[in-house]
């Protein structure tokens, strides 16, 4: 089954172009141009576009190929992980709106969905979900002289989790049997600052977790292994696009970094691949030092 899985994925990404390409076509079956109630027409042709107003936020990808150096811990002692694995993730964004204090600032809400699929295991099972809603508002820079050519300054409440309960105080029959807590959060705020020069575009960001929430009992030092400050490079080069981020802790030296580069297939699709080396590629494994390489495809950049 997890192979067909895959095929599937081939097959829709290969033949993507051409069912873009014959959308218009499809349309004009429907008389819409006709129609004399405004809203309806309007409803309607909303509803044929497949227009919803929503918008890739972070990468958007599919890795069928994804390893680690060594092997992922395991929180139950029935399973036994591979170090081999595929890799998801869905991102958008919804526009809410701007100019509410009339500085041409623009609202958003946005969700990302990562996920990390043990598909050539037996059972094929998810090892890790993470989820991370968030809202955030975004103030253009219009002075063409600012400093190091800024771009825009965005700020923005989070919040992320892997979904789990907390099983810290179940009481089992034999302490071997407890799994462990699988539980993982945090609310945040963060602000981000974006400059570009020429095809290089940079964006820095200071994180913050709310007050009173740093010291979860799921992840009490999740910060110190996260950092509160994270750098982006994103270089663009005829077709090529290439980025390196690196985010860490001074204080207690723990960070990671991360590297992509992606190259246009079709039309709205892209070969993709991504070398992580550090801490925090996952939630459950947010304190275990991880090195991974994953390639795929991905629907935005």
């Amino acid at each position: 089954m997890r192979y067909i899985f895959i095929l599937l994925f081939l097959y829709t990404a290969l033949f993507s172009a051409e069912t873009s390409s014959r959308k218009g076509k499809e349309l004009d079956k429907y008389e819409v141009s006709e129609i004399e109630d405004v809203e309806a027409k309007k409803g309607m042709q909303k509803w044929l576009n497949r227009d919803f107003g929503l918008k890739p936020h972070k990468v958007n990808y599919i890795l069928p190929y994804a390893y680690r150096e060594g092997v992922y811990k395991s929180y139950v002692p029935t399973d036994e992980y591979r170090n081999i694995e595929a890799e998801l993730q869905v991102s958008l964004k919804l526009y809410l709106g701007t100019g509410l204090f009339g500085l041409n600032e623009s609202y958003y809400l946005a969700y990302s969905h990562q996920a990390f699929w043990q598909i050539y295991s037996d059972s094929s099972p998810f090892r890790e979900t993470n989820y991370n809603p968030e809202g955030f508002v975004e103030f253009p820079i219009l002075d063409k002289d600012s400093l190091l050519n800024m771009k825009s300054i965005k700020f923005g409440l989070a919040h992320t989790s892997n979904g789990q309960g907390s099983n810290t105080n179940v009481v089992y029959a034999n302490p071997a049997d407890n799994p462990g807590n699988r539980s993982r959060s945090l609310n945040y705020m963060y602000s981000e600052f974006a400059f570009q020069h020429d095809t290089l575009l940079t964006e820095f960001t200071l994180i913050s977790p709310f007050p009173g929430t740093a010291d979860d009992l799921d992840n009490p030092d999740i910060m110190d292994y996260l950092g509160y400050t994270s750098v982006k490079l994103n270089y663009f080069t005829a077709k090529h696009m290439f980025t390196l981020m690196g985010r860490g802790n001074f204080t207690t030296g723990y960070g990671a970094v991360e590297s992509t580069y992606s190259y246009p297939l079709i039309d709205d699709a892209y070969f993709f691949m991504k070398i992580f080396s550090g801490y925090g590629e996952s939630l459950i494994d947010y304190d275990n030092y991880i090195t991974k390489f994953s390639l795929g495809f991905s629907f935005s950049r």
